[in-house]
């Protein structure tokens, strides 16, 4: 099955915008106009995902999904990107970023940038999302919206639940102002004692209860008889402590009470040399991160400027820090209402399929014998995850598996993936997991897995000095006779059953003998000592990954320049180092055709006369977030195609331990061709495609072309995939 319409041009689907870059005669590569900002790009991605929350063709509760997503990763944003700007400016960093703008000026236009996208974002859901809600029978309610039976409703369960686990913490001179922590929802409030004096106290909204209350039982669930009511009533939580503090204060005037949510510098800043325990480390970086300087204060328009100068005197925060929202502080709390049980308010759902050589139809075929008769891939979540927790069950439990070894980056809650490992220490096997403890906002799972397996004698290592290890790889050595056979899984995300629901990913299943013995080198080199340079087939970061890459890009250029028919396609998250972007720029040059499909920020300028003609960028963002990285070069009809875990970006290149992998087996060489790059370059639906001042345009059928939703293609292609004698993927 293949996409219905051929992959139109962009001269074809959009016209190019010429005002963002001038004819590149007079500059050379390194121009500071040929880059994009990586933070306004970042930004550009948001603006993306807000589009999915206005789309009225998604339904309602995936559009609250959508801008959810939204906050959330703007918190992201402001702990880790502006927090890492600010720290610049303060330390007096002049250095300037690529595109040539000093910490100082792009935190200014980030500030506006970001201020424009938080405006539209409460828009969306104060003119578009809450109406639509309301109409689909779910009421996000003000607490003065509530009749006086709701309000008794909501009352007994303040009195029984809320009221408890609330404190009241003053702020005089004699005692000081209470910490605020991370991202935590307050009430600034003011009272007045019987002489008339103010006084400044603040009430942390509890983030043990949910921010969205049920105003009936049954909102949110199902009724006692089983069925699932048709209308739901919440109302925000803050706003029900707000309209009952009196109890808190008694003897006191309540005068007013205004939220306030801040956000702090969330980056770890871990000084590895001088750690003596990692573990330790990490740890001790967790719980400081609640204390990091306050780099965004969110309130509403009404908190006035007496209230707002003693956030921000205490806070020690800065003016241009301040960010008023026109409703509820922290959009991020309106996933709670998504795990509603109103299947006709979400996308439908589906079944991911599963080869047959893997689906346990075969009573006299095990894991291994499938991927003995050939190579398998998976592209989830399209296809199951569940064949890659059967193969570590499987090793765990198989007599001849002599030794398993894995990088685990972000596992999950109750990972079954670890289970296996113990079950497989348990057993006698000799079992080796690299554990990466910096994977960011997933330190403390992954902390708490580390000691699990540490406690059972797992043999458990953090990494190598200054490097994250973000490598999806899992080995598994086999005694088959006289000999030892080596069973490899490669992927481009992680070992987690959850994020493989909801993350578009590619993984491979090999016993090929020189990825196993590669595999072998590299365990070797995160968990001894090893100066090993090369590698036989893998492409591994910081060792081999850069100049492989270099020479696989300047080999299509080489085509190019012998008249030959040269195309690169690359599928990434994210494309920001300079010195790739350079050399996809050399190749446009030398007239290779280049398509990325990047989903967030691309650095990379396309359609700049005589620099980057030949370049097409499209990004994709849909019901799944796009995560898979494929590396396809043309190589003169001889294809090649690579997996993995790694983005062009200077992390990813030089501070991670990455593993890019070839895809040998041409039947799958075709089906990551036709059957993934060619559905995602010629979606016309969910795809954007990028311009050179930076912008996107949503592309839209046009003319005959038939309408494409990448994504939903293939979630139907599965439903009619033919399947082989082994179904080896294909």
């Amino acid at each position: 099955m293949t996409p219905t319409e051929p992959r139109k041009t962009e001269k074809d689907e959009v016209p190019a915008k010429t005002d963002a870059a001038a004819p590149a005669a007079a500059l050379d590569l390194d121009d500071a106009s040929l880059f994009v900002n990586r933070e306004l790009s970042l930004l550009q991605f948001q603006w993306r995902v807000l589009e999915e929350a206005l789309d009225e063709r998604n339904p309602v509760l995936e559009r609250a999904k959508f801008l959810a997503i939204v906050g959330s990763n703007l918190d992201e944003f402001f702990m880790v990107r502006v927090a890492g700007l600010k720290h610049q400016v303060a330390a007096g960093v002049l250095d300037v970023s690529p595109d040539g703008m000093t910490a100082a000026e792009q935190l200014a236009v980030v500030r506006k940038e970001a201020a424009k996208l938080i405006a539209e974002m409460y828009g969306c859901y104060q003119e578009k999302i809450r109406p639509a809600l309301k109409d689909a029978g779910i009421e996000l309610l003000d607490y003065a919206e509530l009749n006086d039976k709701q309000r008794e409703n909501v009352k007994r369960f303040y009195d029984e639940v809320v009221f408890p686990v609330l404190t009241p913490l003053a702020h005089d001179p004699g005692r000081p102002f209470p910490h605020i922590s991370n991202l935590s929802l307050n009430l600034a409030v003011l009272v007045r004692d019987d002489k008339g004096h103010v006084s400044f106290a603040r009430v942390k909204v509890p983030d043990t209860l949910p921010r969205l209350l049920p105003i009936k039982r049954s909102s949110g669930g199902v009724k006692k008889d089983g069925t699932v009511p048709k209308n739901h009533y919440f109302v925000w939580l803050e706003q029900v402590i707000a309209a009952n503090l009196d109890p808190l204060f008694p003897g006191m005037k309540v005068l007013e009470a205004h939220p306030f949510r801040a956000t702090r510098n969330a980056d770890l800043d871990i000084q590895e040399i001088e750690a003596a325990d990692l573990l330790e480390s990490i740890e001790e970086g967790v719980r400081r991160r609640r204390f990091g300087t306050v780099v965004r204060l969110c309130i509403n328009p009404i908190m006035p400027a007496s209230v707002r100068e003693i956030l921000l005197s205490n806070l020690e925060a800065d003016d241009k820090d301040v960010f008023t929202h026109d409703g509820p502080l922290g959009i991020s709390a309106l996933m709670g209402v998504t795990s509603i049980t109103r299947r006709e308010l979400k996308d439908a759902p589906f079944l991911p399929w599963v080869p047959p050589a893997l689906d346990g139809r075969d009573p006299h075929a095990d894991i291994f014998t499938a991927i003995r008769r050939g190579d398998i891939m998976l592209h989830h979540p399209f296809d199951s995850f569940a064949p890659v927790v059967d193969f570590l069950r499987e090793a765990a439990r198989d007599g001849d598996v002599l030794a398993i070894k894995m990088t685990l980056y972000r596992v999950g809650k109750n990972s079954p993936v670890v289970r296996s490992l113990l079950e497989a220490n348990e057993n006698g096997k000799q079992v080796a997991v690299l554990v990466e403890l910096k994977a960011r906002f997933d330190e403390e799972s992954n902390i708490e897995w580390a000691k699990a397996l540490e406690a059972e004698g797992v043999h458990v290592v953090y990494g190598l000095l200054g490097l994250k290890t973000h490598s999806k790889i899992a080995l598994v050595v086999r005694r088959e006779g006289e000999t030892i056979r080596r069973y490899v899984h490669l992927a481009t995300g992680n070992y987690n059953p959850a994020t493989a629901q909801a993350y578009t990913d590619l993984g491979v299943f090999t016993c090929d003998e020189a990825i196993g013995a590669d595999a072998t080198d590299l365990f070797n080199y995160l968990t001894g000592y090893s100066a090993k340079t090369s590698y036989r087939k893998l492409l591994v970061a910081p060792v081999n990954m850069l100049t492989r890459l270099e020479a696989l890009i300047r080999r299509e250029i080489e085509h190019a320049k012998a008249g030959r028919k040269a195309h690169l396609i690359f599928k990434i998250n994210a494309l920001v180092d300079k010195t790739m972007i350079r050399l996809l720029y050399e190749a446009s040059q030398a007239g290779v055709r280049v398509d990325l499909l990047v989903r967030g920020i691309c650095c990379l300028r396309p359609g700049v006369q005589g620099v980057s003609d030949n370049v097409t960028v499209t990004s994709v963002v849909g019901r799944f977030l796009e995560h898979s990285r494929v590396y396809w070069f043309r190589n003169g009809g001889a294809e090649e195609v690579y997996l993995g875990s790694a983005d062009l970006m200077p992390r990813n290149i030089y501070r991670r331990v990455e593993v890019v992998f070839p895809v040998q087996d041409p039947r799958l060489v075709k089906e990551l061709r036709e059957h993934v790059l060619d559905v995602y370059l010629t979606d016309n639906l969910r795809a954007r495609r990028m311009h050179a001042d930076g912008s996107y345009t949503r592309l839209k059928p046009r003319g005959n072309d038939r309408p494409l939703d990448s994504q939903a293609w293939l979630i139907e292609s599965r439903a009619g995939r033919p399947r082989g004698p082994y179904g080896n993927g294909v």
